[in-house]
């Protein structure tokens, strides 16, 4: 199968290069010209997934048209808040007739929407049953270095799921499917946000306690957001849930739990985003979580407080103090 691959990042690469160990004809996109060039000359990007290379079949465009006319799949792996600046520049989405799985994950600044529907949006409803979404435990750098990896895989249209999984699965990457589109956004949204909230907790050294309520608490956040949404309560207790939330809530490799542990440490966001390449997407997602739960009616005490954290300038220590002294209820 020919798949195009839109977006260079860390997990665009190692989705491109999965993909095409597994014997598919895979074409990469990239924005930017200095990754495209590095990948070419080198087989390898030397960007966002330095040291890991590249299989000689994996070619690179900045070409976005070139992309589309070369696939018969299309896996997207943008940042969620340019999905829209992306494939709605040109035409792009009208343009695009094949199966498209997404991998970005987050919530639309200003509109709250998940990135199914900025798809379901961008793309139409017709298009509807072509979307397919990726989202569960998963460093971009563990996948490609072949260590096993589980994931889930949603899309409105069920009975193609395993035509999607099959393009993916192999022995070290295996692929689940699920119905429960918004459980899967959702889920591989906002446990971005605790991320951040576990590594301030990290960075301010208050110790493993804290970090497990966190998580949990965390979870039963995720879990009543979605049942507002119409979730399924089951999906939080997979991959998509519980699984990708402890990988980035305890992991090294999260660029989310980094930001969080230099906030513990002291650094402002301003600092630590000016040093970051690649993007931390609960920063972003907690702004958007916070005016969503606004908005429904939804309690969200630990995303409110990394909202005040992130946007409010309150200092962590006090923001854990408030979350530690809020009234007595049963779990």
């Amino acid at each position: 199968m020919r798949v195009a691959v839109i977006g260079a990042g860390s997990f665009g690469t190692a989705l491109a290069k999965i993909t095409a160990e597994n014997g598919h004809e895979v074409l990469l996109w990239s924005h930017s010209r200095d990754t495209a060039e590095a990948i070419r000359q080198k087989q390898e990007n030397t960007i966002y997934l330095k040291g890991i290379a590249l299989p000689s079949s994996l070619r690179v465009t900045t070409d976005f048209a070139e992309a589309v006319t070369h696939a018969e799949l299309l896996i997207s792996a943008t940042p969620t808040q340019v999905i829209r600046e992306v494939y709605s520049q040109d035409d792009r989405a009208e343009k695009i007739h094949v199966p498209v799985v997404v991998a970005s994950k987050g919530i639309e600044k200003k509109t709250h929407l998940l990135v199914c529907d900025i798809f379901t949006e961008v793309f139409g409803d017709k298009k509807k049953n072509q979307l397919f979404f990726l989202s569960g435990p998963s460093f971009a750098r563990e996948m490609a270095l072949k260590m096993p990896t589980a994931i889930t895989i949603a899309g409105y249209a069920t009975e193609r799921l395993p035509d999607i999984q099959k393009v993916f699965h192999n022995e070290y990457f295996r692929a689940y499917a699920t119905p429960d589109v918004i459980g899967v956004e959702l889920g591989g949204a906002l446990k971005n946000v605790m991320a951040i909230a576990t590594g301030i907790a990290d960075g301010l050294g208050l110790g493993s306690n804290t970090r497990a309520a966190i998580i949990t608490r965390g979870l039963a956040e995720i879990a009543r957001l979605g049942e507002k949404l119409g979730a399924k309560p089951i999906t939080f207790m997979g991959l998509a849930g519980m699984g990708d939330l402890v990988l980035t809530c305890t992991g090294d490799l999260s660029r989310n739990r980094t930001v969080g542990l230099k906030l513990g440490q002291g650094m402002s966001l301003a600092q630590i985003q000016s040093e970051m390449r690649m993007v931390a997407e609960g920063v972003p997602t907690t702004e958007s979580a916070y005016e969503l739960s606004q908005k429904l009616g939804v309690e969200l005490p630990i995303t409110t407080a990394v909202y005040r954290i992130l946007y409010e300038g309150k200092p962590a220590s006090e923001a854990i103090k408030e979350l530690m002294s809020r009234s007595i209820k049963f779990e």
